[in-house]
């Protein structure tokens, strides 16, 4: 199928690579305008003239309503940005605690926050959150403010979708498994051995493999169109059986 999104402008942030990336690509391919935001430089889409880019810092409030702005006509909102923070409750500061909801639940709270007026005024809006098996779907070691926060993720998507349900707005989360992505790749170098950080992250996959960033750009695309109009508050688990 092909043109799934044509006519609709799509905002996604941390779209400058992995997940984010993918989805905005993806968008493209089905003849979406697309927004691309990151608070780093962004690459270069191709010749299609249907992406923006923007740098910004979507936890800055400020600079979310400049955006919101400049692209009133968004109608598909894609909140990727995510950070992952390591360690027990015990090993969890404070610092980082917050700096986890911020990256992961504030700025979703921003994006949302100044996108939905007119979203609203409008009649119609997807939202796709970005979550996290780990989060109340499932536990993993040392990983308490990133379930914390990814948890947060999935309730803040199921009240968006309860509250404005009757004024013609989706809000739906994904929550990835284990994605081999620049991020995900950048941590197992972090440990100093690569090979065998990879090895323990595929051996908690029951496929055997890790997820592609691709993989979870056709199910963001999917919630994004008309085909799911019927969905909402939905939290689709896409992490190759690693919950089960």
């Amino acid at each position: 199928m092909s043109g799934r999104l044509d006519g609709k402008i799509c905002l996604v942030t941390a779209a400058a690579q992995g997940i984010g990336r993918a989805i905005a690509e993806s968008f493209v391919r089905e003849g979406a305008t697309v927004v691309a935001v990151d608070l780093q430089p962004i690459d270069d889409f191709g010749p299609s003239g249907r992406v923006a880019v923007c740098q910004a810092d979507v936890t800055d409030a400020d600079a979310v309503s400049a955006l919101a702005r400049r692209h009133e006509g968004v109608s598909v909102l894609v909140n990727c940005v995510g950070i992952v923070d390591n360690g027990s409750l015990l090993e969890c500061s404070a610092e980082a605690l917050n700096r986890s909801f911020r990256v992961n639940v504030v700025s979703m709270y921003n994006t949302i926050g100044a996108f939905l007026p007119a979203m609203q005024a409008r009649r119609e809006g997807s939202i796709v959150n970005i979550a996290s098996v780990v989060s109340s779907v499932m536990a993993a070691p040392g990983r308490f403010a990133y379930a914390t926060t990814k948890a947060a993720v999935i309730g803040l998507t199921m009240s968006v979708a309860r509250d404005f349900v009757a004024d013609g707005i989706r809000c739906n989360a994904i929550s990835p498994g284990t994605v081999l992505s620049p991020s995900l790749r950048g941590r197992m170098e972090a440990t100093g051995n690569f090979e065998a950080a990879h090895a323990a992250f595929v051996a908690r996959q029951p496929m055997g493999r890790l997820g592609a960033a691709e993989e979870i750009a056709a199910v963001a695309t999917l919630l994004a169109s008309d085909e799911a109009r019927f969905m909402t508050g939905a939290n689709v688990v896409v992490d190759g059986g690693m919950s089960l």
